[in-house]
């Protein structure tokens, strides 16, 4: 039997997952700081910056949605993918092969 607090819990209805403080912490800090970068290119497209300058700034926002989808995915398979896997529910698998397909489309 999972337990909801610390795996993801998929049963076609409802799906979430309870991330310790400092996991969520760290995840809104990043998503915060990605932020304020948009927030940043949105003033220089307004202001008529240079177009490079602007392009080069939208590569570290790709770059750091990047990052945050790395931390995700490795919170995802050590307290959810793994434990599914100890505990026999191996369609999680097909799940995580399904969503790193999307990812590196």
């Amino acid at each position: 039997m999972t337990d909801i607090n610390n795996c993801c819990c998929a049963d076609g209805r409802d799906m979430h997952r309870k991330r310790t403080d400092e996991e969520q912490k760290a995840l809104i800090t990043r998503l915060k700081k990605i932020e304020g970068q948009i927030r940043g290119v949105e003033k220089m497209v307004e202001e008529n910056k240079y177009c490079p300058d602007i392009l080069i700034q939208v590569s570290a926002i790709t770059n750091a949605l990047n990052s945050f989808n790395k931390v995700l995915l490795s919170c995802h398979i050590k307290g959810c993918v793994a434990p599914d896997i100890k505990n026999g529910k191996d369609e999680t698998i097909d799940e995580l092969c399904a969503v790193l397909q999307k990812l590196m489309r």
